[in-house]
C-alpha cells in the first residue's frame, strides 16, 4: 500500500508531511462544486478572478471566525447532524494551500513552487499563484484513491475542470 501524504519541501524552514484524509474535519475546507461559481459571480475579466477567489476565502473566514460555519436553519439537532453526515458523505473538497505553504516558512524570497505528481512530472507556478491555489482531497465524498492523494486547482479556475493530478509533493525555490 503506498503512502497517501503530501510534502511541503524545498527553500523552506519547515518542511512538511500532510495527510489530506484529516481535511474532511477542517472548517478550512471549501466545496470544490460551488467554489468557483462564487468566484465566476464576482469577476467580470479573467484577472478579476483571481482576486475574486482571494475575496470569497477571505469572506468565508471572516464569517467563519464570527459566526461559526454556517449551516441551514433546521427543526431539531437530528436533522442538522444528518445533513452535514449527508454533505460529508457525497460533497467534493477542498483545502486551500496558502495556509501551507505559509507555515513551511520559506526560506528568502520564494519566486516558484514546483508541483511533483506521482511519475515525476513537475509543473512549475509563481510562488504567489500557489499561494491561491487549491489543493482538491475528496470527490463524491471519497478520498482520491485513483489519482491522488491531491488535486491542485489554481486559484482562478482555469483548471476547474482538468486540475494537476496524483499530485505528492509541492517545493519550493527561491
Amino acid at each position: 500500500m503506498e503512502e497517501f501524504v503530501v510534502f511541503i519541501d524545498g527553500d523552506v524552514k519547515f518542511p512538511l508531511t500532510i495527510d489530506p484524509t484529516v481535511w474532511i474535519f477542517d472548517e478550512r475546507k471549501v466545496d470544490l462544486e460551488t467554489i468557483f461559481d462564487e468566484i465566476e459571480k464576482e469577476a467580470e475579466t479573467e484577472e478579476d478572478k483571481l482576486v475574486a477567489y482571494t475575496k470569497t476565502i477571505a469572506k468565508l473566514w471572516v464569517i467563519e471566525r464570527s459566526e461559526g460555519a454556517t449551516v441551514p436553519k433546521f427543526g431539531s439537532n437530528e436533522n442538522m447532524i444528518r445533513y452535514e453526515k449527508q454533505k460529508l458523505i457525497h460533497g467534493s473538497f477542498a483545502m486551500p494551500l496558502r495556509p501551507f505553504l505559509e507555515n513551511a516558512e520559506p526560506i528568502g524570497e520564494p519566486s516558484k513552487v514546483e508541483i511533483v505528481q506521482k511519475d515525476g512530472t513537475k509543473t512549475v507556478i509563481s510562488y504567489k499563484e500557489a499561494l491561491a491555489c487549491l489543493a482538491g482531497f475528496a470527490k463524491g465524498g471519497k478520498k482520491l484513491e485513483e489519482d491522488g492523494p491531491i488535486h491542485i486547482y489554481f486559484g482562478d479556475g482555469s483548471n476547474r475542470d482538468e486540475p494537476i493530478k496524483n499530485v505528492v509533493r509541492l517545493t519550493v525555490r527561491n
